[in-house]
């Protein structure tokens, strides 16, 4: 039987387009930014200057894409869903309104402690250890980043002091089957980090010939003999305004 991990289908049009359901926003952000915390979106949308321009919608309801402005540009800023497919359908969408660029920033499982603490998490490439990346780039065990947004992620942080790291990822489609052995596996290639939409994200923004500026903070570790949840269910709120500042200054920056 032949699946799409081995017989890339290189056609461009599908049976179903993201054009055919989502019309184009007339003045849509050119920047757009998402992250995958509830919290951290509805604290700033609560703070600050902000409309609704448009929704995603799916059967498990409908997520509001909103206009903010930040140093005098207007950008987009919507919620991502967790999970490869789910994350890259919003996308899809969100480029059809008329998105020309993406930021994407989240949480992620630290691989390796010594390398990532307390430092934000730049990908330089990630492991498909997914299937959504295969149904638009042809396979290959890692998709490397575009470096044209890794070098905009890193003139970011070090203009503003921010400690980071630039390293490679695990993209994994099941959170309840980072097996020991597994975990292993993936620092043995040197990943310092592991999550679970990175690279899809990266696969379809090549696809659809945008840029993709990403970025993570370490929430649990795996860098050790047992697991430490540490602030994982906090999703970022204890960081909210520095990660969305981040988020909004590497969209000035890309």
């Amino acid at each position: 039987m032949s699946t799409i991990f081995d017989q890339f289908c290189e056609e461009q049009d599908a049976m179903i387009n993201p054009r055919d359901l989502t019309p184009k926003v007339d003045g849509f952000p050119e920047v757009c930014v998402t992250t995958f915390s509830e919290g951290i979106i509805n604290d700033f949308i609560e703070r600050n200057p902000a409309k609704v321009i448009a929704h995603l919608y799916t059967a498990n309801g409908q997520l509001p894409v909103y206009e903010i402005g930040y140093a005098g540009k207007k950008m987009g800023l919507f919620l991502s869903r967790v999970g490869a497919p789910a994350c890259v359908a919003g996308l899809e969408e969100v480029i059809a309104m008329g998105a020309k660029k993406l930021i994407q920033f989240g949480c992620c499982g630290v691989l390796d402690q010594a390398a990532a603490d307390n430092r934000i998490i730049i990908p330089s490439s990630a492991v498909r250890d997914e299937g959504t990346s295969y149904h638009y780039i042809p396979k290959s065990e890692e998709i490397h980043a575009d470096r044209a947004s890794v070098d905009a992620a890193v003139r970011c942080m070090e203009r503003h002091g921010i400690p980071y790291v630039v390293g490679k990822i695990w993209t994994s489609d099941a959170i309840y089957r980072e097996t020991r052995q597994a975990v292993e596996e993936r620092k043995k290639q040197g990943c310092i980090a592991v999550e679970m939409e990175c690279s899809a994200s990266m696969a379809a923004a090549r696809f659809r010939k945008i840029p993709i500026l990403q970025f993570f903070y370490g929430a649990d570790s795996l860098d050790s003999d047992k697991w430490e949840p540490r602030d994982l269910t906090d999703y970022g709120m204890s960081c909210k305004d520095k990660y969305m500042a981040i988020a909004l200054e590497c969209g000035i920056e890309l």
